[in-house]
């Protein structure tokens, strides 16, 4: 398929592969960001085409796997409230918060409804005037752009039963948050090419300066990555610091300025807890004051507390970089997909789910 097939092309990949064991005279640690990079980099085994000097560690990249214990508890406590109707993706329902899941508390009764985008979470407001519609807004600033549109849509039509539980990050402060940390490892980024798509790369240039890092912005098919791969080697190599785009088919300097308007229009920037890993400053987007009419925390004066992860998890470790999935002693035997103690083994772009699906049963590298 066109635009498909050319950048899962096999010469390519030899060719890149081989311009990347030529590059390398030194042991780098290079973390991907995203969550569907990940997935492309052990579905492929693009890893193990790569010279041992070269590791790859794997990020936070995965909405639904940072999205706090608390706030899946307090998505709990609406969805069994007799008049809400709550909303999400389909990832976030079997997602473990303190006790339980969505999809659960759905079997038990509540009325919980997977959507394919926040507008239907809208029009089931317009056709359910008696009920309140409560969207779970989860992503990075991938998929805010379309929950900011929803508010201005329920804004429009003058909807009074519609609202967000809002949990969005964004992806630079933990980039800063992880090179902070004083276990990190990391010494080069592949960053998240949708992601760059909708925000460009204005934020990165001064991340790579203070950190002296490589940062180097790329796709997710295997030629993205092996070429972002490769930029980011010939980066550490020359000592270079500063950002490369991989990804320019998609991803422009500026973003998507309509998007990124939209995002300035209804969110401001706040402080966020993130699943295993803590609370990272200025890492997460909520309603402006002027559309508080359509924060669920609010209108249902929900509390957050602290929640309670299972302790035999350790999918923090995994998307700080310091661990892989197969060296958590839970993983494929008390952890699995059907039975997830974390977020990471339920996600489409979790490590776990990734390393359950095409590496269980052998050593992963």
């Amino acid at each position: 398929m066109k635009y498909i097939d050319e950048y899962r092309d096999a010469t390519a990949v030899r060719k890149l592969a081989a311009a990347i064991r030529t590059a390398t005279t030194k042991p780098w640690t290079i973390m991907e960001i995203c969550g569907g990079q990940t997935h492309s980099i052990v579905k492929f085994g693009i890893d193990g085409l790569l010279p041992d000097q070269v590791t790859l560690v794997h990020g936070p990249g995965c909405p639904v796997c940072v999205t706090s214990v608390a706030l899946i508890d307090s998505a709990l406590s609406l969805a069994r409230r007799p008049e809400v109707i709550l909303c999400s993706f389909g990832d976030m329902l079997r997602v473990p918060g303190s006790e339980t899941d969505l999809l659960t508390a759905k079997a038990g009764g509540a009325d919980v409804r997977m959507v394919y985008s926040p507008l239907n979470a809208v029009e089931l407001a317009r056709t359910h005037p008696d009920r309140e519609v409560v969207f779970f807004a989860v992503g990075f600033e991938t998929t805010a752009p379309a929950n900011a549109m929803a508010v201005l849509q329920a804004h429009q039509f003058g909807l009074k039963n519609f609202s967000l539980l809002v949990s969005h990050v964004t992806v630079p402060p933990a980039i800063r948050a992880l090179l902070s940390s004083p276990e990190n490892r990391v010494q080069g980024f592949l960053a998240a090419g949708h992601v760059c798509t909708v925000m460009g790369t204005g934020e990165y240039p001064s991340l790579a300066k203070e950190f002296r890092v490589p940062i180097v912005v790329t796709g997710f098919e295997p030629v993205d990555i092996l070429r972002g791969i490769l930029d980011c080697v010939q980066m550490l190599e020359a000592g270079e610091v500063g950002v490369r785009n991989a990804y320019a088919r998609a991803v422009r300097e500026a973003g998507n300025v309509p998007a990124r308007q939209i995002l300035k229009e209804v969110f401001q920037t706040v402080d966020r807890d993130w699943r295993g890993i803590g609370r990272i400053p200025a890492s997460g987007l909520a309603l402006r004051e002027e559309w508080q009419q359509f924060d669920a925390s609010r209108r249902f004066k929900i509390e957050i507390r602290e929640g309670m992860e299972s302790p035999e998890c350790i999918s923090g470790q995994i998307m700080r970089g310091a661990r892989k999935p197969h060296e958590c002693p839970a993983f494929g035997s008390k952890c699995t997909p059907d039975h997830p103690l974390g977020a990471p083994m339920v996600s489409s772009e979790g490590a776990c789910s990734a390393y359950y699906r095409y590496r269980l049963g052998r050593t992963a590298s």
